[in-house]
């Protein structure tokens, strides 16, 4: 799961702060990190494009080659590439074409976006790879507290969907190379459930179905060899919301979720609630695509 990072970098403060946690985990797995910097040409005036590029690209270069010698500090392997075009599309493409394991990236850039805004990079690259991607805020007041690798509670949340299983499957992988314990979630939403005088019947039917996603999710890792220390079933106003609360009252180290979900009868659906946790939890998040997704 961490053979081949890719990290992302614009030379910003917030990449720099970044780069010393990926090289945490490349240094415990003796990885290689592929370090990479999108010269942006894409909004260039016309008739400056030629010397606006030149800036671009000399920026990137810098951006890399510095990021390698802080690695080159740690005893890292990387490799270095400098492309031309939009961020989020060379990204994805990048990390396909080399096959890494997880693209890390922080959720603030160049820009210095507020707190919790997540970059408009960072976003597109979430929903749109096709690899993992593990984000984390790079500028936290405990920095330390909210990077803490090696992770020792790694937290699924499911709804049932085949993203939550490709999800499944890295949290499983990623607690196979760390030594982590595993706990698997689901968040019933309550905003479903109205005054109507059906209302009770309604939350058994949501709870039964959603302790039927966490069993076959506790049963699938238990096969794979994870036995999962907590699996649970809780109702919260949102599903965002009631992950985020999970996360802060059990020391959890790293959330895991896909970045689609269910719809329908099923309100603990994950999808857009993955794009919130991104941007506000205090630990990093690993969000997962499933391979049968389009754009």
């Amino acid at each position: 799961m961490f053979d081949r990072i890719l990290f992302p970098t614009d030379g910003s403060d917030g990449a720099t702060a970044a780069l010393d946690r990926v090289l945490d985990v490349a240094a415990a797995h003796d990885a290689t990190v592929h370090l990479l910097s999108v010269a942006n040409t894409t909004h260039s005036p016309v008739e400056q494009a030629e010397e606006i590029e030149g800036t671009l690209k000399d920026r990137a270069r810098e951006a890399v080659e510095s990021a390698a010698e802080r690695a080159a500090e740690r005893g890292v392997t990387t490799t270095t590439e400098v492309l031309e075009g939009s961020p989020h599309r060379r990204i994805c493409d990048y990390a396909a074409d080399v096959e890494v394991d997880v693209v890390a990236m922080p959720t603030r850039g160049r820009r210095g976006l507020a707190r919790y805004l997540l970059g408009s990079t960072t976003e597109r690259v979430v929903r749109r790879c096709e690899v993992p991607v593990l984000t984390f805020h790079p500028d936290d007041e405990d920095r330390d507290a909210a990077f803490d690798y090696p992770f020792e509670t790694v937290l699924l949340a499911t709804d049932g969907s085949d993203c939550a299983r490709a999800a499944l499957e890295r949290a499983i992988d990623v607690v196979d190379r760390t030594g982590a314990t595993l706990n698997v979630l689901s968040i019933v939403d309550t905003t479903s459930l109205g005054a109507d005088v059906r209302t009770g019947v309604y939350r058994e039917a949501l709870e039964e179905s959603a302790r039927e996603v966490v069993d076959d999710a506790s049963a699938f890792a238990t096969e794979a060899g994870v036995t999962p220390a907590a699996s649970v079933v809780e109702f919260a106003p949102s599903v965002s919301r009631g992950i985020r609360s999970y996360v802060e009252d059990h020391d959890v180290d790293l959330l895991v979720v896909g970045t689609h979900g269910r719809t329908g009868f099923d309100r603990f659906v994950l999808g857009s609630a993955a794009e919130f946790l991104v941007r506000t939890s205090p630990v990093p998040v690993l969000t997962v695509r499933s391979p049968a997704e389009d754009d």
